[in-house]
């Protein structure tokens, strides 16, 4: 019996074409969706703006599962303010809000964008708020009000100001692109390039960095990048196997897997002296690190029990303890960002999935029955959705999850293949 490999090797790498962009299509929202309308803003100008602002937090909102967002055809009037507003269309067409606004010339130069929540059951402006950025910057303002309305009406940060990292490949497998884009999958940017393999991006907890792996001198290294200034430093070089990259909270350690004899171990570097010290110790295969919020323990895959399953470390004392039971399958754990829940995948066979363990009741939730193989799951910073990568039609495409399982969308670029996705951090 073939056994898939839990520490993603390169064999896993499938197709996928360096034009990639991400086209976000929901597949399935909440029943307790809000309805909300997000009423075209007006605009002062001669020529027509070169984002749809409003259009683009209809997508932001519709696509998060937490909104079922009205379709522009099926509005009665297109007010602007909230002194135009005819609450009683609105009630007909069984909205809970209604988003309106304009889009004016700054004084001192770009755009300023004014918009109004309104409350149809209540009859009152809910929200009121103004905004301004430079001409670059619509799509920034864009996925900033879709932030503020989302945290006002559901309580969660938003995060559609985010990114996310990913890789993809050419057709022939002969050239390795990391990229990143807006969570939208719009704006999407070039990291590194490769004819060798590129693998496991990890964002640093500021937002300045990626980690990766690249074959590019002939055995697995790991790399950081500064996306400002695209200054690329080799950090992990070890001979034999370097792989796993993930950044303690704090952002002052690595933690990644090295193997010089086919025995992967996990090790932290201080990224302040470099020093790197093994904190793993096992004949077993122990990979996949990813730091709890303490600082201080890791959740890491194992087959100390004949088979890949989830364990916990405690990096000053060196105590393991096994966290999953349930299955033969268990891999890649990552974590919500208050740490009440894990995110894994799970499965055997030929089928695998993504599912989610409180962390607190043990409880396990299978979260993608409806795909057969899934893998690297990443969680937003939010801790509503998980992003992961999955085959469909004999296509590698992202798709997302909400943790309680109710929300979907998927992610399929528009010219080919992508995996390994990433979910940033919140930017401030």
């Amino acid at each position: 019996m073939v056994i898939r490999s839990f520490f993603m090797i390169l064999v896993l790498m499938l197709s996928s074409v360096s034009r990639a962009e991400l086209v976000i299509e929901v597949t399935q929202g909440k029943q307790s969706a809000i309805p909300i309308a997000i009423v075209p803003f007006s605009w002062e100008g001669t020529e027509a703006l070169p984002e749809d602002i409003s259009g683009i937090v209809n997508n932001d909102l519709g696509s998060s599962g937490y909104f079922r967002a009205l379709d522009r055809g099926l509005m009665i009037t297109y007010p602007d303010n909230p002194d135009d507003m005819v609450f009683a269309d609105w009630r007909n067409l069984k909205q809970d809000f209604v988003v309106v606004g304009r889009v004016t010339v700054a004084p001192e130069g770009g755009y300023a964008v004014e918009f109004h929540v309104m409350d149809v059951h209540n009859r009152i402006e809910m929200l009121h708020h103004r905004v301004k950025g430079a001409e670059n910057q619509l799509r920034d303002i864009s996925h900033y009000i879709s932030d503020y309305i989302f945290k006002r009406l559901t309580g969660i940060p938003g995060v559609f100001s985010t990114k996310l990292v990913y890789v993809t490949t050419n057709p022939e497998r002969t050239r390795f692109n990391l990229s990143f884009a807006d969570a939208d999958g719009a704006r999407e940017q070039l990291i590194f390039r490769s004819d060798a393999p590129v693998l496991s991006p990890a964002w640093s907890p500021d937002g300045r960095y990626v980690a990766y792996v690249s074959f590019e001198n002939g055995h697995s290294e790991i790399f950081f990048q500064e996306l400002a200034t695209g200054t690329r430093t080799k950090v992990v070089s070890f001979d034999g196997s370097n792989s796993a990259p993930a950044f303690s909270p704090d952002g002052k350690k690595l933690a990644f897997v090295h193997s010089t004899l086919g025995n992967p171990e996990i090790y932290v570097m201080d990224l302040a002296s470099r020093k790197v010290t093994q904190v793993t110790d096992h004949y077993a295969i122990d990979t996949e690190p990813q730091w709890m919020n303490d600082n201080r323990h890791i959740m890491f895959t194992s087959s100390r029990a004949g088979g890949p399953q989830i364990y916990k470390l405690d990096t000053q004392t060196g105590s393991v303890q096994r966290q999953t039971f349930e299955g033969r399958y268990n891999a890649r754990p990552r974590l919500t960002d208050d740490n009440s829940k894990m995110v894994f995948v799970t499965g055997g066979g030929d089928r695998f999935h993504i599912a989610v363990q409180d962390l607190e009741t043990r409880r396990v939730r299978v979260l993608t029955s409806n795909t057969a193989l899934d893998e690297s799951p990443s969680v937003a910073p939010n801790g509503s959705m998980i992003i992961y990568a999955t085959t469909e039609n004999d296509r590698n495409i992202l798709a997302a999850v909400s943790v309680d399982g109710e929300a979907q969308f998927r992610l399929p670029s528009r010219f080919g293949d992508v995996r390994e996705p990433a979910w940033s951090p919140i930017m401030n």
